[in-house]
Formats: structure tokens, C-alpha cells, sequence
């Protein structure tokens, strides 16, 4: 193979000017060197370089930094320098590349088809979703009869060692609530009312005070719930027996209303013996003064408050539903029997079975009602679009109206989630009703996302092919998102509390639908 005398080499001071067709076809040249080299053939010239005529063969040319340089013209077709002149590699025709789009690819084409559709048929897509939306949003007549109350059942975890041991106590210490109640071996919070009295005085065991507490108990055992066939719920009906009779909200009042000649300042306590019958009268009295020994106890010298407690019903289902609705009842009334009463020398203060949930219940409207938060956030939402749209003050390209429909879109997913569940008959928690706030929150981000690629689309394209853009470039994240979100969520609905677990909710046993 015949010799060839390379190039000389240009001293770092007098570096040759390299022209824009040089840089462009250098890499060329060394991949055609590279070939030809493989092949065993002696690697052409630059594709700019002049010819040279054939030289003797020979030992090749020492290179030495003091080599005459090109002048003229040659200058300008000079090789690349030796720093900025890549050295030649082998390269490798048959090496595999490595996907890394094996799944982002075929979803991007996916929702690329789809966006096609949704452009090319508007309605099909607009209306279908509000006719299912319609459909599933009749699960909302059964909210009524859905709506649990129960906080022990819904905030409790379904296999604790606790509700283990109560089925143990239940099973070895019994009672009934129709003919045998006992306060003290109930193993669980039966339906009662209860009513602190305080006196203004230093005491009120005089007659005249318990003679106005003799008022207030008669008006509350007179209490009668009207049902809709006409018929009416007496305290008679709702409250826990002793055999024939009701359990008195207190002995001692009980004991003065049959004997009014009872004399309030011999009053023994803990224990006072009456007529034979002894009477407890622990938990029933506060405030309280001792005084010596007298029979089983110490004399009561003073008490400033007592308490009446009204038992209701509650192991049977049907007699549950009468005493909470009796309770219900009672808590609307009872500011009207203080008022009517005029009591002059007590104070009264209530408590129910109810209050806790009735409570809980009122924690969601003590800021913003819950109805008034949802038009708040859309008016929200649509200032947040309008704030980045404040450049486009054309009306084709400014998207307020698509983000009013954005959050629509939530509303409507929310209506559709909720019936649904009604419809297979999941019960509603309160705790609930906050998730549609959640909803819609995730499902803005994504329509600010849509919102963006749809500007970055050509205004010359028809709405098909913009729309398909849009979907082929968002609508993959937007997937992956999403999928994290429901694994995210999935965790909690797994959780032993039924009310945040959808297997609780539907796969365990619950009440028939009436």
C-alpha cells in the first residue's frame, strides 16, 4: 500500500481558519475514512481538499511543530486542528437500541385516536356523559335511607379486640331493656336523655326547688312525637322498663313526687332507706356537703345540682328508631318547655345519645355551608384561568369557558361517584362529604394542563387534529397521575374502618334496603 505524507500539523499560534462547509462535513469525512479503513482500502481525501499528486513510497514525514503552513486559498481547506478533531472510532452497524417508549408510545397513539374522535363527534361525547350523569345521579333518593349515623360502628376498627371482649361481657352479664334494665350491666351507650339541674341558691333540697324540677320532668315525660299515619310516640312507648314500669330518671324526686310530705333535710347519701326500699343515690346528685353518720351513709346536708336521666329502648331496631326519634323530638322542644315553664329558681342544661352526632354533623356548616363551598371554589377556578389568560385578549384563544366546564366536569364525576355507590347500596358518612373538594381539586390540575398543550397547538389546524395533539401529549401523564392517585387512595380504602373503606362497606353484611 502506497505511503501517504500526512498534513502537517499547525503550531497552536498560527491555528488555520475553519470555514463553515469544513465543520459541517468534518464528521463525514471521518465516517467515510472509517469505511473505507474497514474495507482495507486507503481512505479518500476530504471532500474540499485538493488533490495531491502520488509520492514514492517511503518512510512517512516526522511531524515536527515548526511545519511550513498551507498559504492562500489552502489556508481556508486546511483539516480541523488536532484539538477540536474527534479521533476516529469503530462503529457498530448491528448495535440494538433499547426502547424505553414501549408504553408511552402505544398510549399516545391510543389517546391520539381518541382525541380524534372526541373533535370529529362533540356531541356524541358531550351528551353521553350528561345522560349517565342523570342516570346514576337516582342513587340520590336513596340518601335518606342511607345515611349512616352510627359513630361507634363507622369510626371504630371492625376487628377490634375490643368489640371481642364487649360480646364476652354481653354474653355473661344480660339485660333487657323491655322488662329488666339495668344501667350498670350495659355493656354499651343505650339511648338516653339526660338533664343537669343547678340550683341559684346554695341548695335545692327544698320543696319549692324540687317542686319546679317536678314540673320540668312532667313536661318532658309528656312529650309526643306525631308520625306521618297519624299515630304518636309516647315516652311510655320509648323508655326502658323495670318490669312494668319505667326506670325513673331520679329515686330521690321520684320517692318526694309520691311522698310530698318527705323530709329533704334527713337525706342520707350514698345510700337512703325509704319505706323499707333503699335507694342509691350515687350519680345522681353534685355539689354535695356531708355530714355525719346517718343510718347506712352521712347526712346530706347540701346539694347543688342533681340529674335526670331518661333511658330509652335500645336492643330491639324497630324501638331504637322510635327512641332516637323521641330524642329528636325532645331536642327541638326543649327550649320551648324551658319557656314555657318560666323556672324561677333552676338552671337546666340537656344532653342526648344524639348530641356527639349531631355535632359532628354541624362541623361542616359552622364556616361555609357545604352547599355555598362548591360554587365558591368554580368562581375560584375560573379567576385562576382568567389570571393566565390576561394576554390573550383574543376571544378565540382565551379559554375561561373551557374552564368553567372543567370544573362542571368534576361536579358531574362527583354526582356519578356518589349514586353510584347509593345505588349498590353503600351507606353516606358525613365524613364524605368533603371528598367532592378533593375531587375537584385533582381533576383542575389536569384541566390546566389540557388548557396549556391546547395553546401550544397550530391555530391554522381543524379542531381534530388540535384536540388529538392535545391528547397525544398530556394525556399519558395525565394516565400515570391518575393511576398513583388511585393506588394512593387504595390504601386508605383498605383501612378496618368502615367509614373510609369501601370493602367494608359493600362486601360485609348491611341493612335491607326497606
Amino acid at each position: 500500500m502506497p505511503w501517504v505524507e500526512p498534513e502537517p500539523r499547525p503550531s497552536p499560534e498560527q491555528k488555520p481558519k475553519l470555514t463553515k462547509q469544513d465543520s459541517a462535513t468534518g464528521p463525514e469525512w471521518y465516517q467515510k475514512s472509517e469505511e473505507s479503513e474497514s474495507e482495507g482500502n486507503q481512505p479518500p481525501l476530504g471532500p474540499l481538499a485538493s488533490p495531491r499528486p502520488p509520492e514514492t513510497p517511503g518512510p512517512p514525514a516526522l511531524e515536527r511543530d515548526d511545519a511550513p503552513l498551507p498559504e492562500g486559498d489552502d489556508l481556508d481547506h486546511a483539516p480541523l486542528p488536532e484539538e477540536e478533531t474527534p479521533e476516529p472510532r469503530a462503529i457498530c452497524r448491528h448495535r440494538h437500541r433499547c426502547h424505553t417508549d414501549c408504553l408511552e408510545a402505544p398510549l399516545s397513539r391510543a389517546f391520539q385516536w381518541l382525541g380524534w374522535q372526541v373533535g370529529a363527534h362533540p356531541w356524541i361525547f358531550l351528551l353521553t356523559p350528561l345522560m349517565l350523569t342523570a342516570a346514576l345521579g337516582t342513587g340520590f333518593l336513596y340518601l335518606l335511607e342511607e345515611e349512616e349515623e352510627d359513630l361507634e360502628e363507622q369510626y371504630t376498627p371492625v376487628g377490634g379486640p375490643a368489640k371481642a371482649e364487649r360480646r364476652f361481657v354481653q354474653g355473661h352479664f344480660t339485660t333487657t331493656d323491655s322488662y329488666r334494665f339495668s344501667a350498670s350491666r350495659r355493656s354499651t351507650e343505650a339511648n338516653f336523655a339526660s338533664l343537669l339541674v343547678v340550683s341559684y341558691s346554695d341548695s335545692l333540697l327544698y320543696p319549692a326547688t324540687f317542686a319546679e324540677v317536678s314540673k320540668l320532668d312532667g313536661a318532658v315525660q309528656d312529650l309526643r312525637v306525631a308520625q306521618e299515619d297519624g299515630s304518636q310516640i309516647q315516652y311510655q312507648q320509648v323508655c326502658a322498663r323495670y318490669r312494668a314500669l319505667c326506670v325513673r330518671p331520679n329515686p330521690l324526686l321520684h320517692a318526694w313526687q309520691v311522698d310530698k310530705t318527705l323530709n329533704l333535710s334527713s337525706i342520707s347519701f350514698p345510700i337512703y332507706n325509704h319505706g323499707g326500699h333503699p335507694l342509691y343515690l350515687t350519680g345522681f346528685f353534685g355539689g354535695r356537703i356531708l355530714g355525719g353518720s346517718l343510718g347506712m351513709g352521712h347526712l346530706l346536708l347540701r346539694a347543688k345540682a342533681l340529674r335526670l336521666l331518661y333511658y330509652l329502648k335500645t336492643e330491639d331496631p324497630e324501638d331504637s328508631v322510635q327512641s332516637k326519634q323521641w330524642l329528636t323530638h325532645f331536642l327541638n322542644q326543649f327550649t320551648n318547655i324551658t319557656n314555657t315553664l318560666a323556672l324561677k329558681k333552676i338552671e337546666v342544661v340537656h344532653f342526648t345519645s344524639l348530641s356527639r352526632q349531631l355535632e359532628f354533623q354541624a362541623t361542616s356548616m359552622t364556616v361555609i355551608p357545604v352547599q355555598k363551598c362548591y360554587p365558591l371554589m368554580k368562581a375560584a377556578t375560573t379567576n385562576s384561568d382568567f389570571s393566565l389568560q390576561l394576554c390573550r385578549l383574543d376571544c378565540i384563544r382565551n379559554k375561561m369557558c373551557v374552564a368553567a366546564f372543567g370544573v362542571i366536569s368534576a361536579f358531574l364525576a362527583v354526582v356519578s361517584g356518589f349514586g353510584l355507590l347509593l345505588h349498590i347500596g353503600v351507606p353516606f358518612v358525613i365524613i364524605v362529604a368533603n371528598s367532592p373538594f378533593l375531587i375537584l381539586g385533582v381533576g383542575l390540575d389536569n384541566m390546566f394542563i389540557m388548557i396549556s398543550a391546547w395553546h401550544k397547538t397550530r391555530l391554522a389546524d381543524d379542531i381534530p387534529e388540535r384536540i388529538s395533539n392535545v391528547y397525544s401529549k398530556v394525556a399519558v401523564s395525565i394516565t400515570i397521575t391518575t393511576i398513583t392517585n388511585i393506588l394512593a387512595f387504595y390504601t386508605g380504602v383498605m383501612s378496618s374502618f368502615r367509614s373510609a373503606s369501601f370493602r367494608q362497606q359493600v362486601f360485609l353484611p348491611q341493612p335491607k334496603r326497606k
